[in-house]
């Protein structure tokens, strides 16, 4: 058995890409996207023809956001043809600290799937983890729409997104890893900080267990990993997102995937803290933890970047 069902027995599997001809290969459970992630299949010859859509292009000659709406749910159609579970949607990065914009584009995307014939519980909405992207996500349950938030990295975020009931977040497991390498430049030791010493999945494993030892209902799914040896630490973990080339790596690999997580023995959480979190201390946890409050800025602007150039590539 290869490492890939290894892994697949613990964890749900999740394959991060818009690029659905691969999916049948991948078999995931789910599939998350994100505006570069659509950028990215758009610039590839076997899915350049999902821009000049009917519906695409008659929404962009009157307004582009509404045309690139419809173009991630047209992509989010396509990968629901091809997988059992769930796609993730994101909306625009732009509103990441506009509840009202948020709450506006959310409706848009669930009514153009439903307006497709697919069900609202196969949507999941993606929302930067923002104190105003949470409190959006906690209006959108109310309306039976189940989001999943992304940009999540650090244990306050998790907490607020608890407290608001969310659907799942999205812990960026080697982003963490990334600024933790960083800030130790030559001094880092890769071999020492892999696997279970990462710093990724020591904190995606903080949030896990606080969850699973308050019988929180909120599903965590690893994201943004950066090696085969952070998914090995995480498997058990409720999902995991992959990319197609890391997916394809644990497929050739016969490695080991023993559970390392397992919810009915998820041992003692590191806090006590409280469940609930106030705007000000949300902010305040914020502001002394340089890492999340700058991996957070980089990616809401990251994204937003790539969002416009999708609108400029509806425009063309």
């Amino acid at each position: 058995m290869n490492s890939l069902e290894q892994l697949r027995a613990s964890s749900a599997i999740v394959a991060d890409t818009a690029e659905f001809l691969q999916l049948p290969r991948l078999r995931p459970q789910d599939a998350t996207t994100n505006p570069s992630l659509v950028l990215r299949a758009l610039r590839q010859p076997d899915y350049a023809s999902l821009r000049d859509d009917a519906a695409v292009r008659a929404a962009a000659r009157h307004d582009l956001d509404e045309a690139a709406d419809r173009l991630l749910v047209r992509f989010g159609c396509e990968i629901l043809a091809r997988i059992p579970g769930r796609v993730s949607t994101e909306v625009d990065a732009r509103l990441s600290h506009d509840i009202d914009g948020s709450l506006r584009r959310a409706r848009r995307l669930i009514a153009l799937y439903e307006a497709a014939g697919v069900a609202r519980t196969r949507v999941l909405i993606k929302l930067a983890s923002t104190w105003e992207g949470i409190a959006c996500a906690r209006r959108l349950k109310d309306d039976g729409i189940a989001c999943n938030m992304t940009l999540l990295f650090s244990f306050a975020q998790a907490r607020a997104c608890a407290a608001a009931g969310v659907q799942l977040i999205s812990p960026f497991v080697g982003r963490i890893t990334d600024w933790a390498r960083q800030q130790a430049g030559a001094g880092w030791d890769a071999q020492a900080m892999r696997g279970e010493h990462d710093p990724g999945v020591r904190a995606l494993q903080r949030i896990w267990r606080f969850y699973k030892a308050r019988g929180i209902a909120t599903e965590v799914m690893g994201a943004s990993f950066r090696d085969t040896a952070q998914l090995a630490a995480l498997a058990g973990c409720d999902l995991l997102t992959v990319s197609p080339a890391l997916l394809d790596a644990l497929t050739a690999d016969s490695a080991p995937m023993p559970r390392r997580l397992d919810p009915s023995r998820p041992g003692e959480a590191e806090d006590d803290a409280a469940l609930a979190i106030d705007a000000a201390q949300f902010s305040a946890s914020l502001a002394a933890d340089a890492m999340a409050r700058t991996k957070l800025d980089e990616g809401i602007a990251a994204f937003s970047a790539d969002g416009a150039a999708l609108l400029e590539l509806l425009r063309g």
